[in-house]
C-alpha cells in the first residue's frame, strides 16, 4: 500500500543527483537496500531520524525534503500538456499526478525541455519579424529570468548564509533604524573605501546607481526617496563583500548562461539589501506581533511597501518561520515582472494570467488596499491582499510607472494576517479563479477570453452567451 507523501521520491532524486546508488546511501544510512527501495517508492514512511541522517549523508539542507515542489511540477506540467500542439495526446489529469508523486524529476525533465522548445519558437518569431535573414542563428535556451525565478523557487526564497553577513553587520557596526543610511554609507567608507555622492537626475542620466570601481565612487540619483537610497547602498556592500557567497549559490546547474547568472547576482544583492535593511529575527518578531501588517512594518524599518512585502516571502528560516506568501507584481497590461510562490499557488509561466485574480483589480482603487478569497480550480482557497505602487525617478516631465502587487497565503493562515480581520473566512465565498484561461477548467467563466484548449470547442451561431468561449454545461 502506499504512503501519502512524496518525501521517498524526493530523496530518490536527491540520491541520483548526488551519483550514489540504493546500496551505497543504504549502507551511510544505516539501513537495508531493500527498505530503503521501499521509503523510495513511498511503500513506508520516512522517519524524522532517517530523513536528517539522509540530509547529512547527501549533504544537502533538510528543507530540499520538505519544500513542496510537487504541486509546482504537477501545476507546470499540466500547463505544458495543455498546449494546442499537444492537445491530440490523451493524458489524464490523474496519469499526470500519479507521474509527479512518483518520479518528479522527470515531470521537472519534461517541463524543462519544454520550456526551452517554447523560448527557441519565439525567438525565431521574433527575430524572423525584424531580421529574417538572421533565423537560424538563436541561442535555443531559456531566458535568464526564468532561470533565476527557478533557483529562488528551489531555495524557497532563503538564503541562510546571505541572511548571516546581514545579521553580522548589524552587531559588528552597531547599526541603527534612525540613522541607518549614515551607518551603511560610514560601512563603504571604512571597510571598502567607497564613497557615496548624490547627483542630479541631469547629472546621472536617467541611471539611479552607478559605482565606478575605479574612483570607488557610487553615485546615486537625488530623485530617490530616502528608503531607495538606503537599499542601493545595501545592494552595493552586499555586491562588495558577498561575491564568494554569491559565486557558490549562483554554480547551480540550473543556470546555463553568464546572463543568468549575473542577473543572478543582482537579485542575491537586492535581497542581501533587504536582510540588512530589516535583519531576520527582528523582522520576523516585529511581523509576527504586528500580525503581518505591511505600513507597520515599513515605518519601523524604514522600508517601503515593496521592500516589506518582498522580505515577507523571505521568512523560512527554521524555528521562525513566517506565513508561506506567494507575491506577484503586474503593470497594467498584465505583464508579471516578479512572482513567487511560496503558498504553492500555480502562476502561468507562458501567456496571461487570470483577470479575476485581485491583483488586477487593484489598479481599480490606487493606492488601497483590496483583499480577495480565491479558490482555484481544484479547491484549494487563497486569501491575497494587493495594492497599487508607483515610482517616479525624475522631476515633472518623467513618467509615473504603476504596477500591483498581490501578497496572498493559504487561507488558513489567513487569520495570522491583519487584513482579514472582520472576514468570516469559512462563510465567504470565494472567487473562482483560474491559472490562464487556455488551461483554466472554468469553461462557463464571463471572463474568459480564450477556450480551453483541452476541450472541444463548442460554438452554436444560433446562441450567443455572455462569454464568446462559454459553455453551457459547467461541471
Amino acid at each position: 500500500m502506499a504512503v501519502d507523501s512524496d518525501l521517498g521520491a524526493r530523496l530518490r532524486t536527491l540520491r541520483r543527483r548526488a551519483g550514489l546508488s540504493q546500496v551505497k546511501l543504504a549502507e551511510r544510512l544505516g539501513v537495508s537496500a531493500s527498505y530503503l527501495n521501499l521509503i523510495e517508492h513511498n511503500r513506508r514512511r520516512l522517519p524524522a531520524e532517517l530523513l536528517f541522517r539522509a540530509a547529512d549523508a547527501l549533504k544537502v539542507d533538510v528543507r530540499q525534503f520538505t519544500v513542496d515542489t510537487t504541486t509546482a511540477v504537477l501545476g507546470e506540467l499540466m500547463e505544458v500538456l495543455d498546449d494546442p500542439e499537444l492537445h491530440d495526446v490523451d493524458i489524464k489529469a490523474t496519469d499526470v499526478r500519479e507521474l509527479v508523486q512518483t518520479n518528479p524529476a522527470v515531470g521537472r525533465a519534461f517541463v524543462e525541455v519544454y520550456k526551452k522548445w517554447k523560448a527557441s519558437q519565439e525567438d525565431v518569431r521574433t527575430l524572423g519579424a525584424v531580421a529574417p535573414d538572421a533565423v537560424g542563428t538563436l541561442d535555443p535556451g531559456r531566458l535568464p529570468s526564468e532561470e533565476v525565478n527557478d533557483l529562488i523557487a528551489r531555495q524557497a526564497n532563503h538564503f541562510d548564509e546571505v541572511e548571516s553577513v546581514a545579521e553580522l553587520y548589524w552587531r559588528r557596526y552597531d547599526l541603527s533604524f534612525d540613522r541607518v543610511y549614515d551607518g551603511l554609507a560610514s560601512i563603504l567608507r571604512e571597510v571598502f573605501r567607497v564613497e557615496v555622492r548624490v547627483a542630479s537626475p541631469r547629472a546621472v542620466r536617467g541611471v539611479v546607481r552607478h559605482y565606478d570601481p575605479d574612483r570607488r565612487l557610487l553615485t546615486i540619483s537625488e530623485a530617490l526617496p530616502p528608503r531607495s537610497r538606503r537599499f542601493h547602498v545595501a545592494h552595493q556592500i552586499g555586491l562588495l563583500s558577498l561575491g564568494a557567497t554569491f559565486d557558490r549559490v549562483l554554480a547551480d546547474p540550473g543556470l546555463t548562461t553568464a546572463a543568468s547568472r549575473r542577473l543572478g547576482r543582482m537579485v542575491l544583492a537586492n535581497y542581501f539589501a533587504g536582510a540588512l535593511l530589516m535583519p531576520y529575527e527582528r523582522f520576523w518578531e516585529a511581523a509576527e506581533s504586528e500580525r503581518y501588517d505591511i505600513d507597520l512594518l515599513g515605518h519601523r524599518f524604514r522600508t517601503s511597501f515593496e521592500q516589506v512585502v518582498h522580505r515577507l516571502t523571505t521568512l523560512r528560516r527554521s524555528g521562525m518561520e513566517g506565513v508561506p506568501f506567494h507575491l506577484v507584481k503586474t503593470d497594467l497590461a498584465g505583464n508579471v515582472s516578479k512572482r513567487f510562490n511560496g503558498s504553492g499557488i500555480t502562476f502561468a509561466r507562458v501567456g496571461g494570467g487570470c483577470p479575476l485574480w485581485n491583483v488586477h483589480h487593484a489598479f481599480l482603487q490606487p493606492g488601497r488596499y483590496r483583499v480577495q478569497v480565491q479558490e482555484m480550480p481544484d479547491g484549494t482557497r487563497y486569501f491575497e491582499v494587493a495594492r497599487t505602487v508607483s515610482r517616479q525617478h525624475g522631476g515633472f516631465h518623467e513618467p509615473e510607472t504603476l504596477h500591483a502587487i498581490g501578497l496572498g497565503c493559504r487561507v488558513e493562515h489567513a487569520g495570522k494576517v491583519v487584513y482579514a480581520d472582520g472576514l468570516d473566512l469559512e462563510a465567504i465565498e470565494p472567487v473562482k479563479v483560474g491559472t490562464t484561461c487556455r488551461v483554466c477548467e472554468r469553461p462557463s467563466c464571463a471572463q474568459r477570453a480564450f477556450p480551453n484548449v483541452r476541450l472541444p470547442l463548442q460554438l452554436d451561431e444560433q446562441v450567443r452567451r455572455i462569454a464568446f468561449y462559454a459553455v453551457a454545461d459547467e461541471g
